[in-house]
């Protein structure tokens, strides 16, 4: 056993090298990583980028300190900041950048959510303005640097807007790790919840049928847009580089053309209802849009038709009462309206100066129109797809009136049955008082028969009620002799009388 330690010191009194780090430096450390990770990460994506085109393109001189100077704007750029190139105006960003820079910092903050273990919202809240913080920063700074630079920034908005986006993609990080799904669904009414996951739904099956009627028109001028690829290499890649970073622009076009509404590049203008031409720029994602209108345009109204049905569908089964279910489609609705509200502002913007100035998707129209396709179609379904309140059948009304009858008549004869009940107890009550008032009242004859000397002869007893009763038929049947004897003595006695 001395050969693990020392003669002269006690076994477990070695001195422990590796000490656990307090919980403040570690807490420290951790949000620092989550706050310069994405800032480091994007703004090295960037300049591999930037890095990659001047290679590759023809009559270019490749510098390192030119490639990480021009990275600033362009990471300004990917978080939506509008920029300046020589005094004219670059507001139509590409979508693809930003994407990935919300999905960078949520990946990133969910990340630290977990080292720290934040088991609320509110332990989060620091996380969140350490990013955003961050973002502020250095986007401040790149905007101080390029004033009297050839391409500029406002100083606010490289400040103010690379925060919002970080803060909107830190939320999304922290949003499931800290329970906040739960907490928003107890505070909200569980159909406007419903309702919003009816109107995310409907919002990506709308951005699905955009994709999809992209993809086969670019597929339909296959040969337009492989004219517009340059012939050297390094152009070729720029331009493709181009197309693939503004994918997302043209699929919310492509949404919004579907729809109805359409869109708008400088003087030309594509929709459903009519068709204006002008100047396209040579871009191969461009190379699908149509020299002139087609008469069979207005049949692809039947794929936002098939997202309202879809969405009412989907919440048939919310609720047994219709009126709820309206409820959540209209909800599902007004998310609809708001995401294409938001996409259609992000997707557009200025162009430079020229011919392609401004690039627009018509939001307010292209709102409304959204939630149109979602209320009326999903609206019908949820009324007449989902359950509704029984009605009773005829056939069950009229077994109930038999029964009713019957409980009836047993109502009645209880209360017959009752009432000579009490009748039979009224008489039984009645028979001893009339016997009683009988011998009275020959108590009373005998009485006033003895007042006035009216004495019956002793040999005669005393008739009772029930004796004269019984003697009067005899005497009746008796009468009719002695009227016959002393009508015939009379008679007899008057011829005599005569003779006299």
């Amino acid at each position: 056993m001395q050969v693990l330690t020392s003669p002269g010191r006690p076994a477990g009194d070695e001195p422990v090298s590796d000490t656990p780090e307090p919980e403040g430096a570690a807490r420290l450390r951790v949000l620092l990583a989550a706050a310069l990770g994405p800032l480091v990460t994007g703004y090295a994506v960037v300049a591999t980028l930037l890095a990659l085109v001047s290679l590759t393109a023809e009559r270019t001189v490749f510098s390192t300190g030119g490639v990480l100077l021009a990275a600033g704007p362009g990471w300004l750029a990917a978080h939506q900041v509008q920029i300046g190139i020589g005094g004219h105006p670059l507001g139509m960003l590409p979508l693809l950048p930003t994407i990935g820079v919300v999905a960078l910092v949520a990946r990133t903050a969910s990340g630290a959510v977990q080292r720290l273990g934040c088991s609320g919202p509110r332990q989060a809240i620091p996380l969140v303005a350490t990013i955003s913080g961050a973002h502020l920063l250095f986007g401040l700074l790149i905007a101080l640097l390029s004033l009297g630079a050839p391409v500029r920034v406002n100083p606010a908005l490289g400040a103010l807007v690379p925060a919002a986006v970080a803060a909107f993609g830190a939320a999304i990080g922290v949003v499931r790790r800290c329970g906040l799904p739960g907490v928003i669904a107890e505070r909200l009414d569980p159909l406007a919840v419903r309702g919003l996951r009816a109107g995310l739904l409907g919002l990506s099956a709308l951005l699905l049928a955009g994709a999809l009627t992209l993809t086969v028109a670019t597929a339909l001028s296959a040969r337009t847009v492989s004219d517009l690829f340059e012939p050297s290499l390094g152009s070729s890649f720029g331009l493709f580089l181009l197309s693939v970073l503004y994918l997302p622009n043209a699929v919310v076009a492509a949404m919004s053309f579907v729809s109805g509404p359409g869109f708008s590049i400088g003087d030309l203008d594509v929709h459903l209802a009519g068709y204006r031409g002008g100047s396209v720029p040579g871009v191969p994602l461009l190379g699908g849009i149509p020299e002139h209108a087609a008469a069979w345009w207005p049949v692809l109204l039947v794929l936002p038709l098939v997202v309202g049905l879809l969405v009412g569908w989907s919440v048939r089964a919310v609720d047994d009462d219709p009126a709820a279910r309206i409820r959540v489609v209209v909800v599902a609705g007004a998310v609809v309206g708001f995401g294409c509200v938001v996409l259609g502002t992000l997707a557009g913007g200025r162009l430079g100066d020229g011919p392609f100035d401004p690039v627009s998707v018509p939001v307010g129209v292209a709102s409304i129109v959204a939630f149109c396709w979602i209320v009326i179609p999903a609206g019908f379904v949820a009324f007449f797809a989902g359950a509704h309140s029984a009605v009773a059948p005829p056939s069950s009304l009229e077994v109930e009136e038999p029964a009713e009858e019957e409980e009836s008549s047993e109502e009645i004869e209880e209360t017959e049955d009752s009432d000579e009940a009490v009748e039979d107890a009224v008489d039984e009550s009645e028979e001893p008082e009339a016997s009683e008032t009988s011998e009275d009242a020959e108590d009373f004859d005998a009485e006033a028969d003895a007042e006035l000397g009216l004495e019956l002869p002793e040999d005669e007893p005393v008739e009772t009620p029930a004796d004269a009763a019984s003697e009067e038929p005899e005497a009746a049947e008796e009468e009719p002799e002695a009227v016959t004897e002393s009508t015939a003595d009379s008679v007899d006695e008057k011829p005599a009388e005569d003779d006299r």
